[in-house]
Parts: C-alpha cells; sequence; structure tokens
C-alpha cells in the first residue's frame, strides 16, 4: 500500500516552544459543517450554510496541540486518495507533521454535521468512517516514536478489529520505550456499542484518559460527572473529564483533585471543542504543565473552538484579531467557554 508523508511543517510565528515531541495517532476526516437554524423539514429544504472543512478527531487533536504551543507534533492517519494532498496541506499549514497512507481501496472519512444554532450550536453527526478505521498494525513502526515524549490515541480506533490491533501494537510499542499514552474515548454512541467492560480492558496501559462527562458516565454506569471521573481514575491513573459549560474535572487514584470552570464564551458550532481541550491539554503537560494547570489551557481552547465553525484552529495568516485568552506568545479569535464536549 502506498504511503505518502508531508514534510516537516515550518511553525506559525505564533506558538510558544515548549515540551516534546508528540505523536498522535488518529482520524482524518473531510467535515461537512450545515448550520442551520431550528428543526430540520422533513420531505423538503432547510436553510443552512453549508462549509466543507478538514476534521478528524485525531487530526483535530495534532493541530491544536501546535496552535497551542507544542513545537513538534507528528499525526499518523489514513485517507484516501481523493483527498490526501488537501489534508497534508491543511495539516502542514496548521504546523502538523502528517504521515498520511493513502488507502488503495477507501476514501477518506466524511462527516456530515448538522449544527442548530438555535440550540447551542449542538451538533449531529453522519458519519462515513471511510479510510479512517482501516489503519492496522501494518501501518506503525515502533520508529515513529523516535524523538516523541507523549503518545495520544483517538479513540476511534477501537470501533474497528484493525484499529483495536494497531492500539495493542502502539501500546506495547510505547510501553517498551517509556512513552506515555493519551486516549480520547471519541464517541458516546459507538462506546455505547462496544461496551464499557470492552473499553475498560482496551485501554490497559493508557495513563490518561479524557472523556466528556457523557462518556465517562456511559463508561462507569453513574450518572454524576464528578463520581463516573472517580471511578475511571481507579483503571486509569489520570482521568481529565471534559465537563461541557461546566469546565473540566482532574481525577487521580479515586479521588477529585481539581476542578477547572469552562471559559465564557459565544457558541457558532461545537464540533471539535473535545479535541481542542484534549490539544491544547496535552500541549500543556508537554510544557511541564501540572494537569490542572494543564486543564485550563484545554478549557480556553475549547471555548475557542466553539467560536469557529468547524474543529480546527486558525490557520496562520487566518482573519481571525488577536484572542486575549490564547496561550502568551499566540494570536486567536474572540474571548472564549468551554470544557470540551
Amino acid at each position: 500500500m502506498g504511503r505518502r508523508r508531508g514534510p516537516a511543517a515550518g511553525g506559525s510565528g505564533d506558538e510558544r516552544p515548549g515540551g516534546g515531541a508528540l505523536l498522535v495517532v488518529g482520524d482524518v476526516v473531510t467535515d461537512v459543517v450545515a448550520r442551520h437554524r431550528g428543526p430540520l423539514a422533513p420531505g423538503t429544504d432547510t436553510a443552512a450554510v453549508i462549509r466543507t472543512v478538514p476534521g478528524g478527531a485525531g487530526a483535530n487533536v495534532a493541530c491544536w496541540a501546535a496552535r497551542w504551543g507544542c513545537a513538534d507534533v507528528r499525526l499518523l492517519g489514513r485517507v484516501g486518495a481523493d483527498a490526501v494532498a488537501w489534508h497534508e496541506r491543511e495539516l502542514i499549514d496548521c504546523g502538523v507533521r502528517p504521515r498520511l497512507v493513502v488507502d488503495p481501496e477507501a476514501t477518506t472519512a466524511t462527516v456530515i454535521c448538522l449544527v442548530d444554532t438555535a440550540a447551542a450550536a449542538e451538533r449531529t453527526f453522519l458519519t462515513d468512517s471511510g479510510a479512517s478505521l482501516r489503519l492496522d498494525p501494518g501501518d506503525w513502526s515502533d520508529t515513529l516514536l523516535n524523538g516523541v515524549d507523549r503518545l495520544h490515541l483517538s479513540g476511534y480506533l477501537l470501533f474497528s478489529a484493525s484499529g483495536r490491533a494497531l492500539v495493542r501494537t502502539a501500546l506495547t510499542s510505547a510501553r517498551a520505550r517509556g512513552v506515555p499514552v493519551s486516549l480520547d474515548p471519541a464517541s458516546a454512541g459507538f462506546l455505547a456499542e462496544l461496551g464499557a467492560d470492552r473499553f475498560l480492558a482496551l485501554v490497559q496501559g493508557v495513563d490518561v484518559l479524557l472523556p466528556s462527562r457523557d462518556e465517562a458516565c456511559l463508561l462507569t454506569g453513574l450518572a454524576d460527572g464528578a463520581d463516573a471521573a472517580v471511578e475511571l481514575s481507579r483503571h486509569v491513573p489520570l482521568v481529565v473529564a471534559k465537563q461541557g459549560a461546566d469546565g473540566a474535572l482532574v481525577a487521580r487514584n479515586g479521588a477529585v483533585t481539581a476542578r477547572v470552570p469552562a471559559v465564557p464564551a459565544t457558541p457558532r458550532d461545537t464540533t471539535g471543542a473535545g479535541d481542542a481541550f484534549t490539544g491544547a491539554f496535552l500541549a500543556a503537560l508537554l510544557a511541564g504543565a501540572a494537569p490542572g494547570d494543564a486543564a485550563a489551557e484545554g478549557c480556553r481552547a475549547g471555548a475557542r473552538a466553539v467560536e469557529r465553525v468547524g474543529g480546527r484552529p486558525p490557520s496562520p495568516g487566518d482573519e481571525s484579531a488577536a484572542d486575549p485568552s490564547a496561550p502568551t506568545g499566540m494570536t486567536a479569535t474572540r474571548p472564549a467557554t468551554s470544557g470540551g464536549r
């Protein structure tokens, strides 16, 4: 099967240097975002503003980590030949070094994001996973970890047999090298199909789990987000639970160790808010921040994300004005809001 590797990305000029290298393994997706107001009208037209933008949980995390100060972010993903050049270019423009495997059969994953602007910009996804869930152990090489200080795995990998095999291979390789591993569960809907017990067995060896409140509650059967985070921290050493408008919780060894408030913002599109949180959180950890402080950076990034359409940060040269909530030395848009989805 063919592989294409993008050239090393240059910095955008506004990142904070910090930490070591981050390797993200996950999905690269073409997002079609349709913003409408109010309920869809069955059998006829519903007016909407529609944009096609690059996305994917793994790719979004990588882009936000680069934007939030990680100077060396790498991404392993699988795409179809139909969109590989565009996705490579978009990733490089965000400061990410892509290693994209070109699938010989499947097209690039596509997600239709229906965003109801009358309902706090909440969204519904229609997902064609395409090539993204066809990553497999053959796409992995231990050399991918050369110089890497943290490995992040998109939870979407767990929703296919080949992805689960890749997760096992990558975890084994990372543990052999002493590289800490984080994972974002990715989707409450897919988690329900996978099953909580199976998920927890698959993530043995992961150091940091970053679920949303819904995902944490689903995985534990508990209704309270804090209780769910505490329970998960008995299975994974560090749990950082994204609580949306309520910020984030940090739990370790069966206890909540930090409660981080959300950053106020006016949402336009909540797509990718959790990915923004995760990317900024990991960038801050790599720069030496404590988990609570890193979660605060995650809330700032998640807030900023909901005020943009699509799941990615602005690329260099974006017309957006400076954001006073952004980390020192970087530019961004308006004041920001959310602990991620």
